[in-house]
């Protein structure tokens, strides 16, 4: 954090002695003049201009467009008095950290005529001392076109990369969330239910055993086979909050085909590069769905899996020659809905096509959510 005591600002690209010998050498172009009041005018110009240019940088509003138009006239008067034009780069260098684009552009205008007719009537005025002068003079112009522009489009490139992580934690927390309300209905709807059901048999057991030793023992075998596999169950959940990565759901999928005597094709590298850990457990979360759908629900006896990465996304496309989808199927309808749920976190789509069997597609974008935001000054 910069405080308003601090004259020189961060990130400029200028090492801190550049910006010393920058705060110095006016001094130097002051005595170099015959007469007292000018050197003390000049001294008095060069206080207000660095005290109105580190003020500049902690106002907001109109103030600051008044505080470099100070800075301007100082310039202004310094280039025409002393010969020195050097305080053009310190300008420079503010207007480029303006983020309203109308008040940089105009200050930028302003700045560069401004500038550039100072110069010009210095010639006139102070030639002996801008004339040995040239070659830098001719930089610090090039300076005054080009620096406020590099300085604008890097703070709004750093802005934006903010923006960016902090859509990413924002989208990493709702993903936590969500998660937490999956498990939670996986749990009232599959284990709760085999629970109730444990206890009912139980219950319904412990009242058949002497009358009923047979019928008390075929609800004993029930209560096992129930509670064998609400264990099951219970081991999914916990596999799914691990968060794999994709390419060790592949070899799940590829050993789950195997035993559904289904035959699996691979196209692509199923390890992801550049992956954020989020976006890729999103996608193992989907394949590992969408091949449970295929085992379950397709007859499918193929089952193809392709893989694409390129600049702009990742790309998954399964399909199988089963007998199609029903979305309408509860069971797969929720399986689908879970995935388009988990997509829509990172910003993803998911496409389904059902001809000649069915054929998925998912679609993540590399650059998960850029919020584009109006800044002011």
């Amino acid at each position: 954090m910069q405080h308003w005591y601090h004259i020189f600002p961060k990130n400029t690209g200028l090492s801190l002695y550049a910006w010393i010998a920058f705060c110095l050498l006016p001094f130097y172009f002051i005595f170099r003049s015959s007469t007292v009041a000018e050197i003390i005018i000049g001294i008095l110009m060069i206080v207000l201009f660095f005290v109105t240019y580190r003020l500049a940088f902690i106002k907001k509003g109109w103030t600051v467009y008044v505080s470099v138009g100070i800075e301007i006239a100082i310039s202004i008067g310094m280039t025409l008095y002393f010969g020195y034009v050097y305080f053009s780069l310190f300008l420079a260098f503010f207007i480029g950290n303006i983020h309203n684009r109308a008040g940089f552009i105009t200050l930028y205008v302003v700045h560069l005529v401004t500038t550039i007719a100072a110069i010009t009537l210095g010639f006139s005025t102070q030639g002996p001392v801008l004339s040995p002068q040239f070659p830098f003079v001719v930089l610090c112009l090039i300076g005054v076109i080009l620096l406020p522009f590099n300085m604008y489009n890097r703070n709004k490139r750093e802005n934006l990369e903010g923006q960016l992580e902090d859509a990413q934690e924002k989208i990493a927390e709702l993903l936590i969330v969500e998660e937490r309300e999956r498990i939670a209905r996986d749990l009232h709807d599959t284990l709760g239910q085999k629970l109730s059901l444990i206890g009912l048999k139980s219950e319904l057991a412990g009242k058949l055993i002497k009358a009923k030793p047979e019928s008390a023992a075929l609800e004993l075998r029930d209560i096992h086979q129930t509670a064998r596999m609400a264990l099951k169950e219970v081991r999914e959940l916990v596999a799914d909050m691990k968060g794999t990565k994709l390419r060790e759901e592949i070899i799940r999928v590829r050993q789950l085909l195997d035993a559904a005597q289904i035959e699996f094709h691979l196209d692509g590298d199923p390890v992801l590069e550049d992956t954020p850990l989020l976006v890729e457990n999103v996608l193992g979360m989907c394949v590992k769905e969408s091949i449970t759908n295929v085992v379950k629900h397709s007859g499918a006896t193929e089952c193809h899996i392709s893989i694409e990465q390129s600049h702009e996304e990742w790309i998954v496309t399964i399909q199988d020659n089963g007998k199609g989808v029903e979305v309408s199927n509860k069971l797969l309808g929720n399986g689908i809905i879970g995935m388009k749920e988990r997509l829509e976190f990172v910003n993803g789509s998911l496409k389904i096509i059902s001809k000649n069997g069915t054929k998925l597609t998912i679609r993540v974008p590399r650059v998960i959510q850029q919020m584009e935001q109006g800044e002011s000054t």
